[in-house]
């Protein structure tokens, strides 16, 4: 039975994005207070304090319950392995993400071409922003089976040779992910440690941030795809049509659920 979106959808991926942004942008008082920071760093900020702690055990909270939490709406099918309930979040919170930076350009067009005082952060922002939504969504994707996929040949094939190729997918997804951490992991690693900005006037951590999130998504994404290989291995043979029924089915659905809400409000 497929649920409608509620309150927890929305709550509990906003605190978290709130605590992480707090954290991604104070995080070199981390650093400091690790022993970790070169002289750049160590003159520029103090070592975290209990607010910074604070936000910490928030983002982790938060996200902990968010995953415990997280279930699919209409149209998102069902949970079928745990490690769903960590991309449906995620997920979560991209859509969330997604709100701000249209909010953050908003506020921008507005300064800029009706009071003519442009921002100097509006920019970077949207930019780094817009650089997590693309890596968070690629995981929503994999998680939905809403990938590119090519079924013209994949829908002839038996049984067995479709779990021969959902084998392989998912061996060669594996196999980049761990090439692309093994290949990148120092540049991500030293980029982190020194704390790398973005070099403008507002100058936000954006290589610092993205360049080892590259890396954790590829990683999640590869764990996702080999999920979603364990759960469709029993399922019978599926044949894709230009028009997907069950996604035509579930607006119905929704529709139908909306319209009894209306009538009875």
């Amino acid at each position: 039975m497929h649920r409608s979106e509620s309150v927890k959808d929305i709550i509990w991926p906003t605190a978290f994005i709130i605590c992480l942004g707090y954290l991604m942008w104070y995080f070199p008082q981390f650093i400091v207070l690790l022993g970790w920071a070169n002289d750049a760093i160590a003159s520029q900020n103090p070592p975290a304090d209990a607010l910074d702690f604070l936000m910490l055990f928030g983002a982790i909270a938060t996200l902990v319950v968010g995953i415990v939490k997280a279930d699919t709406t209409i149209g998102e099918g069902v949970v079928e392995t745990p490690f769903d309930r960590v991309s449906l979040f995620l997920g979560r919170a991209t859509m969330m993400l997604i709100v701000v930076l249209v909010a953050v350009m908003t506020y921008e067009v507005i300064v800029r071409y009706v009071f003519e005082r442009p921002t100097l952060w509006a920019n970077e922002l949207s930019l780094w922003m817009a650089g997590f939504i693309f890596l968070l969504a690629g995981l929503y994707a994999m998680q939905q089976r809403s990938h590119i996929r090519i079924y013209l040949l994949y829908d002839v094939m038996p049984r067995w040779l479709q779990r021969l190729c959902d084998i392989i997918s998912a061996a060669l997804i594996v196999v980049f992910a761990l090439a692309m951490v093994y290949g990148s992991y120092n540049e991500a690693h030293a980029k982190f440690l020194r704390w790398e900005t973005f070099g403008t006037a507002f100058d936000p951590p954006i290589p610092a941030t993205l360049k080892p999130m590259i890396l954790l998504l590829i990683l999640l994404v590869a764990i996702q795809a080999v999920f979603n290989l364990i759960a469709d291995w029993n399922k019978l043979p599926e044949h894709h049509a230009i028009i997907d029924e069950e996604e035509v089915e579930d607006i119905i659905h929704s529709v139908e659920e909306h319209s009894h809400k209306v009538e009875k409000g």
